[in-house]
């Protein structure tokens, strides 16, 4: 009987985490998932990826949630602590964009 060998689907690169031999981040992917959207979906969205990857992200994602769930808040939290320069060239476009992350983040 042949030995199964595990399929990687994620991988830690430029202290980010990718989906294998794509360009696509693992923030995006888990970002879609929990805003609802279904792995079909995920696909049409990142048409680089097959339904098999984006599934693979997602078990990922799912066996390690709590790490996961760690890791994208420090990168918000040092995203956010980044200046930003829209917020003094056009202010009432950083303000809705803030708005809209504040929104989205309600929804979760």
């Amino acid at each position: 009987m042949p030995v199964v060998v595990a399929k990687s689907y994620v991988e830690y690169r430029n202290d980010a985490y990718w989906v294998v031999d794509a360009r696509v981040s693992l923030d995006s992917i888990v970002y879609a998932f929990q805003s609802g959207l279904s792995p079909e979906s995920i696909v049409q969205s990142f048409p680089l990826l097959t339904l098999e990857q984006v599934y693979g992200v997602i078990a990922f994602y799912l066996a390690n949630r709590a790490d996961i769930d760690a890791y994208l808040a420090a990168e918000e939290a040092a995203f956010d602590a980044m200046p930003q320069p829209l917020q003094t060239t056009d202010p009432a476009l950083y303000n809705k964009l803030m708005a809209a992350k504040a929104a989205r983040k309600a929804v979760l």
